[in-house]
């Protein structure tokens, strides 16, 4: 009986691009164990998938929405032979430089677009004995730098005469007035979004003051592109019918993996955006989008 399995040396498993990725394949066995070499493989690819409603829109799609090959690399550990009993260690490094004329991006889990890097060893065994494989991901962060984004705070004030794509008739609406502040549109993917909501007047009880984060992703190429927008995390931030006039405070972590700094290329491209949500009696809503930059630094 054995085991195999990766240790990378960076217990957080972040790495930049130019850095060395170095870690050690272990094989732990019983009893002295047959093998035919044992292979490792880097792969690092942007993986873009077409939403239900975009399939059979755009048949141009089909062949855009292959996997784009960031990082990829073979190495061979050790040749066939025998490994004794016990614990057996095998060093390896890889260099961690982009395919080409790319660069990597930030390591990212999304819905239409993933991007995602790992390193698979793979342990071949004599006929009759099952191979061997073990896959661990590792994840990329663009190297920060000492300058300063520029903080672009957003005010708002939510009235239904603000609001836009409202099927009915405006004066039905409930008459309300919502004042608020983003500190910054600008954001720092390690700092939270902060700034501040106010229910200024209501005439409605309301049941909740909610922020959503929602992810942008746009796949395409020359013939076309789908964007779709998903929700990534909803924070509630009022409850039951609030007091008017006192300030709610704003402060969200973006959560890790499933939010980077917003890229756009020839193929892909990952926007985010915040939502103020307002929900009155009867589950009627208000909603107020702003759109977000988001960078490292």
């Amino acid at each position: 009986m054995a085991t195999l399995d990766i240790k990378l040396k960076r217990v957080h498993k972040i790495y930049h691009e130019g850095e060395v990725l170095a870690g050690v394949v272990i094989v732990q066995c019983k009893s002295d164990v047959q093998h035919q070499g044992i292979t490792l493989t880097l792969d690092g690819s942007v993986n873009l998938q077409l939403s239900s409603k975009s399939v059979g829109l755009f048949d141009a799609f089909y062949n855009s929405v292959k996997p784009i090959q960031l990082l990829t690399g073979v190495l061979q550990v050790v040749k066939p032979g025998k490994f004794p009993a016990g614990r057996n260690e095998l060093p390896f490094e890889f260099p961690l430089k982009a395919k080409g004329s790319r660069k990597l991006f930030e390591t990212y889990h999304g819905v239409f677009v993933n991007i995602q890097y790992t390193v698979r060893a793979d342990m071949k065994r004599p006929l009759l004995a099952k191979d061997m494989a073990k896959t661990v991901e590792f994840i990329i962060e663009y190297t920060s730098k000492n300058a300063k984004a520029e903080t672009k705070p957003v005010t708002f004030t939510i009235t239904p005469e603000s609001l836009q794509n409202i099927k009915e008739q405006k004066s039905n609406m409930p008459k309300f007035k919502v004042k608020g502040k983003l500190d910054s549109s600008s954001c720092c993917i390690t700092k939270p979004l902060t700034g501040h909501v106010v229910v200024e007047e209501c005439v409605v009880p309301i049941k909740s003051v909610e922020i959503q984060l929602v992810r942008v992703e746009t796949c395409g190429c020359a013939e076309g592109y789908a964007r779709d927008a998903t929700e990534i995390q909803n924070i509630q931030i009022g409850e039951g019918d609030i007091c008017r006039g006192i300030t709610i405070p704003i402060h969200m972590v973006f959560p890790r993996l499933f939010t980077c700094p917003t890229v756009a290329t020839t193929n892909f491209k990952v926007d985010f955006e915040i939502n103020i949500v307002v929900v009155m009696k009867d589950d009627y809503l208000i909603s107020e989008n702003f759109p977000l930059s988001i960078y490292r630094n």
